[in-house]
């Protein structure tokens, strides 16, 4: 069976547009809600859901998604919880799904171990923001993924060498980070943002995603048309901050989150 995520991609590539993808924590605000909010996204058109491992201490995070970690773990998220979560959500969808991750809470489950029961329960790909490709390649534990796909971040400070570095060890697609500092919604996108998705092109043949900030349709068909995907993060996590003890969180969700997947699919049309 093919990967999800390359079989989503070459969907899209066939189709000619753009894909969305959309980042949630997962067990935010309880591993229940998430099981929801899953299948409700995939509906509402995303092509890709990330699931942010809660973790006490998410530095590369803004305020939103440090908030969201700290309420899925009060309401008691745990790994082996979340796999649990996951094979629940694959009896009713098939979506790429990518773990986002600290390297701290790999190593305190068993980084092998985690690799393990997430392809087995169905995760697709992972995405360890803080293990630099030099890491792995000095240390062979850190290289069975497990059929999964190894995501990288590229960020506008990352030099053509350093990219050509990154996009080697990367598989499934490149994550670009719009821009510096942690995540957050933002008025104006970067300016720079074709220019270094080309730049990024030159290095690899996987598609780009790129995120960080984006929060409207009219943002996500911007970042669009010179992307092959958009990611929009911190935008949801507020949203279901903001609906998190309402009956209806998923269909709110899905409702704010479905005329940017909508605008992002005509980006190139």
């Amino acid at each position: 069976m093919p990967n999800r995520i390359d079989q989503k991609f070459a969907d899209l590539r066939a189709a000619g547009r753009p894909g969305f993808i959309a980042y949630i924590t997962a067990g935010d605000p309880s591993l229940a809600a998430t099981e929801q909010l899953v299948p409700a996204l995939e509906a509402a058109g995303v092509d890709i859901i990330e699931l942010g491992v809660p973790f006490s201490d998410p530095l590369a995070d803004g305020v939103v998604n440090q908030m969201a970690a700290q309420r899925a773990l009060e309401a008691g998220a745990t790994i082996a919880k979340l796999f649990e979560s996951i094979r629940r959500i694959r009896t009713k969808s098939e979506v790429p799904l990518v773990l986002f991750t600290y390297l701290n809470p790999l190593y305190v489950h068993g980084f092998a171990k985690f690799h393990e029961e997430a392809a087995a329960a169905g995760v697709d790909g992972i995405l360890i923001l803080d293990l630099p490709p030099e890491e792995v390649a000095a240390n062979k534990e850190l290289t069975d993924l497990h059929q999964m796909k190894s995501i990288r971040l590229i960020a506008p400070t990352t030099p053509p060498a350093r990219m050509e570095r990154i996009a080697k060890a990367a598989d499934g697609f490149i994550y670009y980070v719009s821009r510096e500092g942690v995540t957050g919604e933002q008025v104006k996108l970067s300016d720079s943002i074709a220019t270094q998705v080309a730049e990024i092109k030159k290095h690899t043949d996987l598609p780009i995603a790129v995120g960080f900030g984006i929060s409207t349709p009219e943002q996500a068909a911007e970042v669009g048309r010179n992307a092959d995907a958009v990611v929009v993060g911190s935008a949801i996590v507020r949203r279901i901050a903001e609906h998190g003890n309402d009956a209806g969180l998923a269909t709110k969700v899905a409702d704010y989150v479905k005329p940017m997947a909508e605008a992002t699919h005509r980006a190139k049309s």
